[in-house]
C-alpha cells in the first residue's frame, strides 16, 4: 500500500512538472527578458552594494549602475548595429560567392580524379540555408537589443528590491536555512556569471585580433558573436566560428578559411581547456553529461536565451534540489559525485 502511494505521488509530481514546463514554454517570450534581467541584476548587485557602502544615496547608486548598463548597451549598438545592417544587405552577394567557391572546389577535386557528387554536396552545403541561419541569428540578436529598455527597467526594480529581499524572505518563511540556500544560489551564479563574462571578453578580443589580421569583413560583429556564444557550453564556440569561416571562404578562399578555423580552435582550446578551468577554480559542481543535456533542455524550453543561461539555471536547480531531503538525490545525480 505504501509503495502504491509512493508510485502515485511520483506520477503526480511528474505530471505537475510537465504542466509547469508547458506553461514556461508557452510564456517564453515573457520569461526570457525576466531571466536576462535577473542574471544582470546578480552581476551588478555587488557594484550597487559597493556604491551604497561608500555612502552614496541608493538613488544615486542606482543611477550610476543604470548609466553604466545603458552605456554598455549603447556601445554595443553603435559598434555592431551598422555591421548587422551591412551584412544583411550583402547576404545575396555572399551567398552567390559561396556557391561559386564550392563549385570551384568540386572542379579542382574532379581534376585530381576525385569524383564528388555535386547534388549531394549541394544538399549538405546549402549556402542559402547557411546564410538564412546567419541572418536568423542576427535577427535574434536584434530582438534582444530591442528589448533592452524592458530589461533595463526590470533590472532597476530588481536592484531596488534586492535591498529588502532578505528581510522579506525571513519574515515570510521564518527559516534561516532558506536564506542560506538563497545566498548560496546567488553567490555561485554571481561567481560563474562574472568570471564567464571576463573569459568571454578575452575570447572575443582574441577573435577580433585574429579576424582583423586576416582582414575579414565585420570583425567586430563576429567578435561580439564569439562573446555571446561563449556562454553556451560545448558547442557555442563552434557555432561562433561558422559565420567567420564562411565569410573567409567568400573573401579569400578555402586556405584562408582553414587558417581562421585553426585560429578559432587554438583560441578556444587554450582558453576553454587551460585558462577557464584555472579561473573557475574547483568547477561548477555539474557533471559533463548534465552540462550538455542542460544545454539541450533549456534551449528547447526557452530558445537561445535558455542556451545562454543553461549553466546558471542548472546550478540554481541543483542547489534548490539539494535544499530538501526528498529531492537531494536529484542534486546528487546532477553533480560530479565528488564532494
Amino acid at each position: 500500500m505504501k509503495q502504491e502511494h509512493k508510485a502515485s505521488e511520483f506520477f503526480i509530481i511528474m505530471a505537475a512538472i510537465v504542466i509547469v514546463m508547458a506553461g514556461v514554454k508557452s510564456a517564453a517570450v515573457i520569461i526570457e527578458p525576466i531571466l536576462l534581467s535577473l542574471f544582470m541584476t546578480i552581476i551588478f548587485a555587488p557594484f550597487f552594494s559597493w556604491l551604497n557602502k561608500r555612502g552614496l544615496p541608493s538613488g544615486l547608486s542606482l543611477l550610476i549602475v543604470v548609466a553604466f548598463i545603458v552605456f554598455i548597451i549603447g556601445l554595443v549598438g553603435v559598434l555592431i548595429g551598422s555591421s548587422v545592417h551591412d551584412f544583411s544587405n550583402n547576404l545575396p552577394y555572399y551567398e552567390k560567392q559561396l556557391q561559386e567557391q564550392f563549385r570551384s572546389l568540386v572542379f579542382i577535386l574532379n581534376g585530381y580524379g576525385i569524383e564528388v557528387p555535386k547534388e549531394e554536396i549541394s544538399a549538405i552545403f546549402d549556402t542559402h540555408k547557411m546564410m538564412k541561419v546567419a541572418a536568423g541569428g542576427l535577427k535574434s540578436l536584434g530582438s534582444v537589443l530591442t528589448n533592452s529598455l524592458v530589461i533595463i527597467l526590470t533590472v532597476v526594480f530588481m536592484l531596488l528590491e534586492s535591498m529588502d529581499i532578505a528581510q522579506k524572505i525571513e519574515k515570510a518563511d521564518g527559516k534561516k536555512e532558506t536564506l542560506v540556500h538563497l545566498g548560496d544560489v546567488v553567490e555561485k551564479i554571481k561567481k560563474y556569471m562574472v568570471l564567464k563574462t571576463f573569459v568571454s571578453l578575452f575570447t572575443a578580443s582574441l577573435v577580433w585580433v585574429l579576424l582583423t589580421l586576416f582582414q575579414i569583413d565585420f570583425a567586430i560583429l563576429w567578435a561580439f558573436f564569439a562573446f555571446l556564444l561563449n556562454y553556451i557550453p560545448n558547442i557555442g564556440s563552434l557555432i561562433a566560428a561558422v559565420p567567420a569561416v564562411l565569410l573567409a571562404i567568400v573573401q579569400f578562399g578555402f586556405m584562408s578559411a582553414i587558417e581562421i578555423a585553426i585560429g578559432y580552435v587554438v583560441i578556444n582550446v587554450v582558453i576553454g581547456s587551460i585558462l577557464e578551468p584555472k579561473i573557475m577554480g574547483s568547477g561548477l559542481g555539474l557533471s559533463t553529461l548534465v552540462v550538455f543535456l542542460s544545454l539541450i533542455f533549456w534551449g528547447w524550453l526557452l530558445g537561445p536565451v535558455g542556451m545562454l543561461l543553461s549553466i546558471p539555471l542548472t546550478i540554481m536547480a541543483k542547489i534548490v534540489f539539494d535544499a530538501k531531503p526528498n529531492t537531494r538525490w536529484i542534486a546528487i545525480m546532477l553533480g560530479t559525485g565528488v564532494k
